[in-house]
């Protein structure tokens, strides 16, 4: 089990009487998951020594203090018969600990924060907060919380899994046929990203849901784009008869006549209707105002914009709304292409 650059621990089948499991990663390497807490653990974690400190910091006072070497065995075939613990009862789904986890994780990534802020700040604070008010009898409970980085990762994933596995069955079982809004953009490491967005009518209600974000990773043509959601559709038993319209903005790619995305869909399936942005619509009519608005919008867009192009200039700006007591201070930038805050400037 040499960990030399290069090597990777491997998998012993007499870990399990720590009772662990073992996972292979895409890379090939190995990977220790508990069956009681469900943390996965690195590769570097994969010894003897590490394995058993772990269950008997978690685990050593608890119910699987006596577990024995046959009955883990038998659990590790039903884990990885499953894959999953909650459905083979072995780690209830409202077992305490396994919730507190959900939960924890579910909060990082609703607020947007690093996966390892559950190991190095939330779950610090929560044990020093429960010694100093509860002692250290709650401390040790909480202890048990699996808040690792691998782990919150695997939460926030299997929650994302589920998410769209209920959407995808609310699409299915719709009443009427849902609508697509597609839109293409590049993020900041200039990878082409294309988000898709549903709207399907649930019960009697009209829903509308984020679908999935999937890169483009090659060339960003309108072929490229039908393709990545045609396997998307493939992958969930969806299929274009059960779309009614879909929404684009205004790239050639999405509106060309002959080669664009519109077009290639209704090639296959003439029924969908394909319209466009009305975001877009919007930002064409601003191009056609009436001169006496067009000039004063053209005034405040430039008076907006000398104050923000330089440092001194906004900080003056800063002082003088302070020392009219305004409720704003700070001013945003402002040109023709931001032209969703025209009407608020």
């Amino acid at each position: 089990m040499l960990t030399m650059s290069g090597k990777k621990r491997k998998w012993s089948d007499e870990y399990v009487k720590h009772g662990f499991t073992c996972i292979t990663e895409r890379d090939g390497s190995q990977r220790p998951i508990c069956m009681i807490c469900n943390a996965k653990l690195s590769n570097s974690s994969l010894a003897p020594a590490k394995l058993k400190e772990h269950f008997l910091k978690l685990h050593g006072d608890g119910e699987y203090k006596n577990t024995t070497l046959a009955e883990f065995k038998v659990k590790r075939a039903r884990f990885d018969e499953k894959a999953t613990l909650p459905a083979l009862g072995f780690v209830p789904i409202n077992k305490p600990i396994l919730t507190a986890s959900y939960e924890v994780a579910y909060l990082i990534a609703k607020q947007g924060k690093p996966q390892t802020i559950g190991e190095t700040l939330v779950k610090p604070a929560a044990l020093k907060m429960a010694n100093l008010i509860l002692g250290t009898a709650a401390e040790g409970k909480l202890s048990q919380i699996p808040l690792s980085n691998d782990t919150i990762s695997d939460r926030i994933e299997c929650m994302s899994k589920d998410i769209l596995a209920q959407v995808v069955a609310d699409l299915i079982s719709s009443p009427a046929k849902f609508s697509l809004q597609l839109d293409e953009t590049t993020d900041v490491s200039s990878l082409s990203q294309l988000a898709v967005f549903v709207r399907y009518v649930k019960v009697d209600m009209i829903k509308e849901e984020f679908l999935f974000c999937k890169p483009l990773t090659t060339t960003t043509k309108a072929a490229d784009v039908k393709k990545l959601v045609e396997d998307f559709f493939r992958d969930n038993n969806l299929s274009w008869d059960m779309v009614s319209a879909v929404c684009t903005d205004g790239a050639p790619a999405m509106l060309g006549r002959k080669s664009g995305f519109g077009a290639l869909v209704k090639a296959d399936t003439p029924h969908i209707i394909v319209t466009h942005c009305i975001l877009h619509r919007h930002a064409l009519a601003t191009k056609t105002l009436p001169p006496k608005m067009a000039e004063v919008l053209k005034i405040v867009v430039e008076c907006v914009n000398y104050v923000r192009n330089s440092a001194l200039r906004h900080r003056i700006f800063s002082e003088l709304c302070k020392e009219m007591g305004s409720e704003f201070e700070v001013l945003l930038y402002h040109s023709n292409v931001r032209w969703l805050s025209r009407g608020q400037v």
